[in-house]
């Protein structure tokens, strides 16, 4: 089967790739020339662990091509994906203007019938607006089906996500445009995957749905967290207690700095928001966003107060710049408010991440020391800052990085290592939600 892919970003190149894995004929496209150049010469322009490898397989396999040219991919396709962008506006509601053009091109091209598929994050009723889009442009004359088909892509294992997902959910209004997904997704079939078909606005739902509420969970343990270290109380065993139900789960209930990335932020205000304009609240999630902000905030606040209360003019050495392990993202990422609390309590700012780099710099504010790796930005720092738990931070040469330090102060945002095992190093250790007395019945049992 022919298939178009309009966008080549994050969910639009994953999902052209592994379309073309399935065995479809698949053409991305992008209005950005420097990208599809980069791409034809298998330059991959986001981080993706496994993403350059597929790409590659099913270029040389004649399967994925890419092109600026829309008609040039429109016209023999069946199919055709919207996978541009939908970022925020700055009331939070999701900016439709890269969907709206899109629509608008397509309809040039709609020659004989087609699905139109949207895969990027939309609010509710964009169906119905695409499907406006095209009758006016068309004058009732074109034939076509429009499907929304949210993505459920981690980033830094999105190929897995895509080849085996939870769930595959399919919003239309006539089984025609129903069956030809289903034969683009036949190969899901056999893995038993569940599929989920539904009207337009409820698939769209479902999208925001999901992603506020894993928001909401681990906001909830964060919030937890700050309750622990109050009443000395430990979050670890308080989540492994709650997660070991199985109606609540263990995932998502690890406490850090705050979620960040491409979409729990931005579809959380795009929810409310949408629920704004239906006339209605959503206070749980607006809660949610209001919370998050305010976890953000305290990191840096609890790394003043691991060098006792006083951060001017001290070296603060910060592992980890993306927003998770396995990606290059830092959008809304926790570590920038993290370091510009820093920065304004007037320290000194080295750091480190494996993949962000350089998105950072052209990102971040001004005056961070950017480090060849984890011991280089320990080199004379009072503080150690673990903000993003890439594995290669989960194993650390601890004499090394102690000796490195002018002072041995670790704070560990996402609770990576033993706090008692930490402080039998020497370290001074400052992590979330596990106040010393906490670990009192741990210590004695170590013994």
């Amino acid at each position: 089967m022919e298939i178009c892919v309009v966008g080549t970003g994050y969910v639009g190149l994953v999902t052209g790739a592994c379309l073309a894995d399935f065995g479809m004929n698949v053409t991305c496209v992008d209005k950005v020339t420097e990208k599809i150049t980069a791409l034809k010469n298998g330059k991959i322009p986001i981080y993706e662990p496994g993403l350059e490898v597929l790409v590659e397989r099913n270029t040389k396999a004649g399967r994925l091509h890419f092109t600026t040219d829309l008609a040039i991919a429109a016209r023999p396709a069946r199919a055709i994906f919207i996978a541009v962008g939908t970022p925020p506006k700055e009331d939070g509601s999701a900016d439709l203007s890269y969907v709206v053009k899109v629509a608008e091109e397509i309809a040039e091209h709609l020659h004989d019938y087609k699905v139109i598929i949207t895969k990027s994050t939309v609010p509710i009723g964009t169906g119905q607006l695409i499907e406006g889009i095209l009758e006016k442009r068309l004058d009732g004359k074109g034939d076509f089906s429009v499907v929304s088909n949210p993505e459920f892509l981690r980033e830094g294992s999105a190929i897995e996500d895509f080849m085996r997902p939870d769930r595959v959910v399919l919003g239309a209004r006539d089984q025609r445009a129903i069956g030809i997904l289903r034969e683009i997704y036949a190969p899901l079939d056999s893995l038993e995957v569940p599929f989920v078909i539904t009207n337009t606005e409820t698939s769209e739902l479902i999208k925001y749905a999901s992603n506020a509420f894993l928001a909401t969970k681990i906001t909830f343990i964060n919030e937890v967290a700050g309750l622990c270290e109050k009443l000395g109380a430990d979050v670890i065993q308080v989540a492994r207690g709650m997660g070991l139900d199985s109606r609540i789960g263990p995932q998502f209930l690890h406490p850090g700095p705050g979620y960040g990335g491409s979409c729990f932020p931005k579809d959380t205000q795009a929810l409310v928001d949408i629920a704004r304009q239906a006339g209605c609240t959503f206070e749980i999630v607006d809660t949610v966003v209001r919370v998050n902000e305010k976890v953000k905030r305290r990191a840096s606040e609890k790394v003043r107060a691991a060098l006792d209360g006083d951060l001017e003019g001290k070296t603060v050495a910060v592992l980890g710049l993306s927003f998770k392990p396995g990606t290059d993202d830092i959008r809304d990422t926790p570590a920038l408010p993290l370091i510009e609390g820093l920065l304004a309590g007037g320290a000194i700012v080295r750091a480190y991440d494996p993949a962000s780099m350089e998105n950072a710099r052209q990102e971040f504010p001004a005056g961070i020391t950017y480090c060849q790796d984890a011991y280089d930005a320990a080199r004379d720092a009072d503080a150690l800052v673990l903000a993003t738990e890439w594995n290669e931070f989960r194993s650390l040469d601890l004499e090394r990085i102690r000796n490195l330090m002018t002072a041995p102060t670790l704070v560990d945002l996402r609770n990576v290592y033993d706090p008692i095992l930490m402080r039998q190093r020497g370290f001074r250790y400052e992590c979330l939600g596990r106040a010393p007395e906490s670990l009192a019945v741990l210590t004695s049992s170590a013994g």
